[in-house]
């Protein structure tokens, strides 16, 4: 190959790289806002697993037609598939649970405290670096999570304390994908980590006395979003995960908060308050330092 069509090959994978997360950025900042429009209709409980739920058949579906689903891949990662489905299951329930005390937004912005946890994942566990400038990012990021999450309003607090703890599932899931599962075949892997979080939801359903039939609203709602949140917004981010470290991958990713706080304020009404939004701007200042070092 000659070195024109290197550099034409490599602007390519670039740019690919760059429309990929432009769109997982949109439909990533869907995740609460589907949970928000969900609260009135269903118990957080059961929102999150009918949308697993749906994504789960969709996706079976899929791998039906690719020449069938290999339960022999499952056998062989049980324990790979058992970890990350309760680890995302119980994250899941939180944040659904979580728009009942707090907005859309803010609880967006909130859960972009991953990239404290996913740094120190990926630099502890899985011995990526950072550059230095990367690191000035990184620490602006930190500092405005902060700022957004400690604030002295109790339902605050209390919405707070549950994405972040959902938070912290969803980035050691994350690691743990990133250091046995990239390379596995990837419908092989979607498939049953779906289905891994559905089964798990529907356990806890059971458990907690909380399966209820849904309106025609709530059915509506729940494949949309199991559509969309789930098939279409993890297929993105499992894809643009194999492409980067896991850190540079969740930094860029806090840039998704802004769209949300905007579908707060278009569909619910809602917008977070003026510290929250401080907070917010260190992120998006942080996330920006980040990018432009990683393009150079």
């Amino acid at each position: 190959m000659s070195p024109q069509s290197a550099n034409r090959s490599s602007s390519a994978a670039a740019s690919n790289t760059v429309l990929l997360f432009a769109v997982l950025l949109i439909v990533d900042s869907l995740h609460f806002v589907f949970a928000r429009a969900l609260l009135p209709h269903l118990p957080a409980e059961m929102s999150s697993f009918l949308v697993l739920g749906i994504a789960a058949v969709e996706v079976g579906i899929y791998q039906m037609g690719r020449g069938g689903i290999r339960l022999g891949v499952f056998r062989a990662n049980w324990k790979f598939f058992t970890t990350i489905g309760l680890l995302v299951a119980v994250s899941t329930v939180l944040n659904y649970a979580a728009v009942a005390v707090i907005d859309p937004g803010t609880a967006s912005l909130l859960s972009k405290t991953g990239v404290l946890f996913s740094v120190g994942l990926g630099i502890l566990w899985l011995n990526e670096r950072l550059r230095r400038v990367e690191v000035i990012g990184a620490v602006l990021s930190i500092i405005g999570v902060f700022v957004i999450g400690f604030q002295p309003v109790e339902l605050l607090w209390l919405g707070s304390i549950m994405v972040l703890t959902s938070t912290f599932l969803y980035a050691l899931h994350g690691a743990v994908v990133k250091k046995y599962g990239e390379e596995m075949d990837f419908g092989d892997f979607f498939f049953f980590r779906i289905a891994s979080i559905a089964l798990f939801l529907f356990i806890y359903v059971l458990g907690a006395n909380k399966l209820v039939m849904p309106d025609r609203t709530a059915w509506l709602l729940v494949i949309v979003a199991g559509t969309v949140d789930v098939v279409i917004s993890r297929s993105l981010y499992y894809l643009s995960l194999r492409r980067m470290p896991i850190t540079i991958h969740t930094i860029i990713l806090t840039v998704s908060p802004v769209v949300t706080i905007i579908w707060g304020v278009i569909l619910f009404d809602t917008l977070p308050s003026r510290v929250t939004l401080l907070g917010g701007v260190l992120v998006m200042i942080g996330v920006a330092i980040v990018t432009l070092q990683r393009r150079r």
